[in-house]
């Protein structure tokens, strides 16, 4: 079945695509005595796990301020290796509903562990919020246990990115990960959709397996394995060969050989401009922080200049920190009334407080089993942007049917 909802976000008002477009500024100071009605918790990873994620969550301390300074915001991070430390996670999340003004929690990636942290918080405190970005676990988990769950479209992008992918000139597509990843259905299912798209528009699929980073060798040996790898794997394949993994952590040292040794990439797993291409490019964005199209420019020309102009892609726009601060101004609009958390345009439009001239397409997710659509779990995406040539109009593509009704299969 076709995902049923369509959305674009058109251009804004100046004051808007200011808001959104520069760098943020921090409202000015409020009298002494002045505290926030109300709190909002987010969750997000640490930088060397999910650096935009976190950035987003910076984003939003620096419109409404942090709780420890009579703002609105509490902010925590949980471990890198929190498959190890779900215990330690689940009581993070609990610990916030101890705090009695605390309305709403915002957690991305809503990691393992968060279907379970959010129904002991709604047996503590039924009054809060609970928003999940990009789950780990399973749908039908995740959306028993939140308001609202939302993906990067697992389904739609895993046509798109191979559609991309041909437009670029690939004529074999790589896909990396590891097992724990291959297990969630939104990731397995992707990963199943692309193999069969690669089949229908006439390029070659293969699989390469890397180290889970939250697996005893860490980030830093996941990266290693990247950086030692790469090169013998477009030696295999060929420089006409679109590469893309699971995991952010193996996003840099990936464009990095890929920019030295050949290949191509559409766009990351959660795409960002900020993802794995600063430190793969060496590029120092410190002076554009918060400004994502003069972010994008950089970045741009820094690929252009690596001879990479037409083979790499991103969207323009952060994913992880547009999710982060955008469920975050969504939490915010509910709970003060300004629309009801079941509001597709409520949520699109506190997006577009950050995704300023974007265009999106998504809709609410359907269980291929059941055929039954979920009212609280939504899937979007975003268009394309290739380096050094332009959008590609991905929103615009129509997903075959077919490709709603494949079922996962572990």
């Amino acid at each position: 079945m076709k995902l049923s909802r369509v959305i674009a976000v058109g251009l804004l008002s100046a004051v808007v695509l200011l808001a959104g477009c520069q760098k943020a500024e921090k409202p000015a100071a409020a009298p002494e005595a002045a505290k926030a009605a109300f709190h909002i918790g987010v969750v997000t990873g640490t930088v060397s796990q999910s650096e935009d994620d976190l950035r987003g969550a910076e984003e939003l301390i620096k419109r409404y301020g942090k709780v420890a300074d009579g703002g609105m915001i509490q902010h925590i991070t949980y471990p890198d290796n929190f498959m190890d430390q779900q215990e330690t996670t689940i009581s993070q999340i609990v610990a916030l509903a101890d705090d009695p003004l605390m309305k709403a929690i915002v957690m991305n990636q809503a990691i393992p562990g968060a279907a379970e942290g959010f129904k002991r918080v709604r047996e503590k405190r039924a009054d809060i919020l609970l928003f999940a970005g990009e789950p780990h676990e399973d749908p039908l988990v995740i959306e028993a246990a939140a308001d609202l769950a939302l993906n990067s479209d697992f389904i739609s992008r895993g046509y798109t990115i191979i559609w991309a992918a041909k437009q670029l000139g690939a004529k074999t597509f790589v896909h990396i990960s590891f097992p724990r990843h291959m297990s969630y259905e939104t990731l397995g299912l992707r990963r199943q959709i692309m193999e069969q798209a690669c089949i229908d528009l006439g390029m070659k699929f293969a699989f390469e397996t890397a180290p889970d980073p939250t697996s005893d060798v860490g980030v830093a040996g996941a990266q290693q394995f990247i950086l030692e790898k790469v090169p013998a794997w477009i030696q295999k394949y060929g420089k006409e060969t679109a590469f893309f993994c699971t995991n952010d952590a193996h996003t840099e040292p990936l464009l990095k050989q890929l920019l030295q040794y050949g290949g191509i990439f559409v766009e990351a797993d959660l795409p960002s401009p900020l993802m794995g291409y600063p430190g793969a490019l060496g590029v120092d964005l410190t002076a554009e922080a918060g400004n994502f199209p003069a972010i994008l420019k950089k970045v741009e020309q820094a690929v252009v200049d690596k001879g990479g102009a037409g083979r790499f892609g991103t969207w323009a726009y952060s994913y992880g920190f547009t999710v982060t601060a955008g469920l975050g101004e969504f939490a915010k609009n509910v709970i003060e009334g300004k629309t009801t958390k079941d509001s597709l345009d409520g949520l699109f439009t506190a997006f577009a407080v950050y995704t300023p001239g974007a265009k999106w397409n998504g809709g609410y997710y359907i269980d291929a089993n059941t055929g039954v659509k979920a009212k609280n779990h939504l899937l979007v995406y975003m268009d394309t942007y290739v380096l050094g040539k332009g959008y590609l109009p991905t929103t615009q593509q129509v997903v075959p049917e077919k490709y709603f009704s494949i079922k996962f299969q572990k």
